[in-house]
């Protein structure tokens, strides 16, 4: 059944899973950041936050969900849409800020400290609801910020990335990775569902070609809402027929996952972690691809291509050895 579906099938199938109204939707979410800190500073940052819309002018839903707060003063902000509190300050300001009342708000506080003699650093992971961690930076930058100052951003914004991309074009390409690791750990979640019932006995036989097309199409479906979700907070209308500009990275994924069905089909217990592990790679590509037609207003060179490919796979192989060696170790 998986070998019959031609290409226009697919589309045809993937295309009423495809849900725009959902896209507007999240596009429309509403959250705030506040700033506090060095004057100075905060209008800097909330400049660069607000840079970078296409027709150059700031629209006021970006510019509100940006709010600038005194730590012992009252909340402008409805509490429940805060995501973060930024702090900015030079080098011991941190040390000296009164950050007590902001803690009770119970979201991370990110801590950026703007040291031109230092190189950028700051904690591995977002700090805890109610706690702050320091970043420290040579500049207010979308070079010296996009480490890890903007993905935690993006990290704290759970539910609403979408939205914070739409209003912040900085932070767009953080929001596009988080978006396409999203999509891709869920294709990895379906890929492994498949190949399980295939393996189980009688239902593997009965069941094993409806899985093979079922996870084609849920795959296929799950990559152009990836690229549905990538456009909108690039600042495009979700589309569909705006999508075929894009299609050309969908046939990247298509051709790894026939290669994952025919691997299942050889190597039954590893098979099915080299399916999972291509699903998850072949997903990542078309994000990246995506992400940066619209970085750069072109697709990516061939050069460019095989670099994300091959260090994908690598990634795909490097998972599927690890997820193997779980099912051997398994009595």
């Amino acid at each position: 059944m998986a070998a019959s579906l031609g290409a226009t099938d697919l589309f045809r199938l993937v295309r009423k899973g495809i849900d725009v109204n959902a896209v507007r939707a999240h596009v429309r979410k509403p959250f705030r950041f506040l700033l506090c800190g060095d004057p100075a500073l905060v209008a800097e940052f909330r400049m660069l936050l607000l840079s970078g819309h296409d027709d150059g002018a700031i629209p006021l839903d970006a510019a509100s969900c940006l709010e600038t707060i005194y730590p012992d003063a009252p909340l402008v902000a409805d509490p429940a849409e805060v995501r973060l509190v930024v702090f900015l300050g030079r080098r011991g300001d941190l040390a000296g800020a009164q950050l007590d009342p902001l803690k009770t708000l119970r979201v991370p506080i990110v801590g950026i400290t703007v040291d031109h003699a230092s190189q950028p650093s700051g904690p591995a992971s977002l700090p805890a609801p109610g706690t702050f961690g320091e970043y420290v930076v040579p500049a207010l930058t979308k070079e010296a910020l996009r480490g890890r100052v903007f993905i935690h951003m993006v990290d704290a914004s759970k539910g609403v990335e979408i939205a914070v991309g739409r209003r912040l074009p900085p932070l767009r390409e953080a929001v596009a990775a988080k978006l396409t690791r999203d999509a891709a750990n869920n294709a990895l979640k379906v890929a492994l569902a498949s190949a399980v019932v295939d393996h189980v006995p009688v239902f593997g036989v009965v069941l094993g070609a409806f899985a093979s097309a079922g996870d084609m199409v849920a795959i296929t479906g799950l990559q152009m809402m990836l690229l549905l979700h990538i456009q909108a907070a690039y600042g495009r209308d979700p589309d569909v027929q705006r999508m075929w500009q894009l299609l050309p990275v969908i046939g990247g994924g298509f051709g790894w996952r026939s290669l994952a069905r025919e691997l299942v089909g050889f190597v039954p217990v590893a098979g099915i972690a080299i399916k999972g592990a291509i699903a998850y790679a072949g997903t990542i590509v078309v994000g990246e691809s995506a992400t940066f037609f619209l970085e750069h207003g072109h697709h990516m060179s061939k050069a460019d291509a095989k670099r994300v490919y091959d260090r994908t796979k690598s990634d795909a192989m490097r998972f599927a050895r690890d997820l193997t060696g779980r099912f051997k170790r398994k009595p």
